[in-house]
């Protein structure tokens, strides 16, 4: 761990790798895990448990004032009238790892009034790190990571998640994926939305869509992708995708031919377009979209002037 990083996300990676650790050793024999069922496919294990309590355990260490916001044991530890919050998904894509595939991950990230702050997504199996500090960029094992440049959506490899459990609206997916797989490149669904997030923010795949998903699911890599200068939202382009359970991330150019395309497939396209969003004090409403969209601009803003600065240099000072 680097001294340059902040000391919450040194942590943070700390609990992050204690977990992959029994993650790792565990699939080593996956067959001998003991498996429950909270729902209809909806598997959780003695791993996620040991994971989950390797991570508390870690953080309350560091800080013991700290809240908790995991997704087996819920706001039962640390205190829950804190400011800081650690959001944990100890093991997303748990269906992946008892069958032995290989897509899953460690899901940390802290809200600091209700705003993330830090992120952390671990993927024991490859030993892929991806971190995020508020302001200071992304990273996938220490590289500065950036979302990708595409800007035609039929050019673009997509990610999203199948509904899976009872009550989902499964004809209306099915519709969002035949209106989405005739306009991509390409449409895949890995099984853990975290780490598909994690791959729209270092340029993998160039956007994510999903229903359903819980706050654990998606506040670490939210912060990874606008920090990697993307945008994410729900499916009408707007914020308080952490709540509301329909998530939408992609570059910014994608992001809006995808709104264009999943808005009609929205809980909330028939509703007036509001910023449910925690705002800064004295901040308007509406401002975290906007926010949002200047990330975008100072983006290409960026990416722009490593060109210029690229078209300027000596000859012999092209790579």
């Amino acid at each position: 761990m680097s001294s340059t990083l902040h000391p919450m996300l040194n942590v943070a990676i700390r609990a992050a790798r204690a977990a992959g650790a029994i993650i790792n050793r565990a699939a080593l024999d996956v067959e001998a895990v003991r498996i429950s069922q909270k729902q209809v496919n909806d598997f959780v294990t003695e791993v996620d448990h040991a994971s989950e309590a390797a991570i508390i355990d870690t953080l309350l260490t560091a800080y013991p004032r700290h809240g908790i916001h995991a997704e087996e044991s819920g706001r039962a530890h640390g205190d829950p009238r804190s400011d800081h919050v650690w959001i944990i998904d100890p093991l997303d894509g748990t269906t992946n790892f008892i069958h032995g595939f290989p897509v899953y991950c460690v899901s940390i990230a802290l809200s600091v009034k209700g705003r993330i702050e830090q992120a952390v997504i671990y993927d024991p199996s490859r030993n892929d790190l991806f971190t995020a500090t508020r302001g200071r960029g992304a990273y996938m094992n220490e590289r500065r990571i950036r979302v990708s440049k595409r800007t035609h959506l039929p050019e673009c490899l997509v990610s999203t998640g199948f509904p899976f459990r009872k009550g989902d609206d499964f004809p209306t997916y099915l519709k969002m994926m035949g209106d989405v797989m005739q306009r991509t490149a390409g449409l895949r669904r890995p099984g853990a939305a975290a780490l598909d997030l994690a791959y729209v923010a270092a340029g993998f795949t160039d956007g994510f869509f999903e229903t359903g998903l819980k706050p654990w699911d998606v506040a670490a890599g939210s912060l990874l992708v606008t920090e990697a200068g993307g945008l994410i939202g729900n499916f009408t382009g707007e914020a308080g995708h952490l709540e509301q359970a329909e998530c939408l991330a992609a570059n910014p150019r994608i992001y809006a031919q995808l709104v264009a395309v999943l808005r009609p497939h929205s809980r909330f396209a028939t509703a007036p377009l509001t910023d449910t969003a925690p705002r800064e004090p004295g901040e308007r409403k509406g401002a975290m979209s906007l926010r949002r969209h200047e990330v975008g601009a100072a983006y290409a803003a960026d990416e722009a002037a490593a060109d210029a600065a690229k078209a300027a240099a000596p000859d012999d000072a092209q790579p």
